[in-house]
């Protein structure tokens, strides 16, 4: 599936960029990653890595928001941050990667019980951080 067939299929619809939900959702993200590393604190790795899934895809969604598309998908917000922010060079290619990655991770930890080691996970949650920082400064000077 290509960016196209999102917008055909009606998985990224355009929506007027509305500053007060990128910011929602940026205040999302930061709620997860908070948790998440609370959950990891804790030993707590299932738990950690649902949470920065969704640290992640939050941070992903508000950048998305901030272009004038909103998602009814996992996998077409993945291919719109790779249009806007990866193709575009605004983002490294490493935090598409970690996008998908933690997907994988979510998945495989809520339905498969089967998650990373504390020391393994530990770098991925390292990544999600500097990508909510990133998301957070690219909005700055979008201002």
């Amino acid at each position: 599936m290509d960016f196209r067939e999102c917008v055909q299929r009606g998985s990224l619809k355009p929506v007027e960029p509305a500053r007060d939900l990128v910011e929602k959702e940026l205040s999302g993200a930061a709620f997860y990653l908070k948790t998440a590393k609370e959950s990891f604190g804790k030993g707590n790795v299932k738990w950690a890595t649902v949470q920065c899934y969704y640290a992640v895809f939050h941070s992903a969604k508000a950048r998305v928001l901030s272009k004038g598309f909103s998602e009814k998908g996992h996998r077409c917000l993945f291919i719109a941050f790779e249009e806007f922010f990866v193709k575009t060079g605004v983002f490294e290619k490493k935090f598409l990667d970690l996008y998908d990655d933690l997907l994988m991770q979510r998945e495989s930890a809520d339905y498969d019980l089967s998650f990373a080691s504390k020391d393994e996970f530990a770098p991925v949650l390292a990544e999600a951080e500097e990508f909510l920082s990133l998301a957070q400064e690219t909005l700055k000077k979008k201002k």
